[in-house]
């Protein structure tokens, strides 16, 4: 899961940059490897691959802010 999520990051929200790793621990809001639009993006694309509907109150930093995170909400809201 953490693999498709990073892998959807470099090749849609930074164009395929092969000289880009993002590790699942990354700060991704604090290290500037994505800002709000791409933010959005992003949940949109966890909703589709992941049939579901996260409401605005799981927007947050701790549910976003690295791949880990976001990988331990889907867990969570899809038991």
């Amino acid at each position: 899961m953490d693999q498709t999520i990073i892998k959807y990051i470099i090749e849609n929200l930074h164009g395929g940059r092969k000289d880009l790793e993002i590790e699942a621990e990354d700060d991704l809001l604090g290290g500037g490897l994505i800002e709000s639009m791409a933010m959005m993006r992003l949940i949109q694309f966890i909703e589709t691959e992941y049939e579901l509907k996260i409401p605005p109150q799981d927007m947050t930093i701790e549910n976003f802010m690295t791949v880990s995170a976001m990988v331990d909400y889907i867990q969570r809201v899809k038991v």
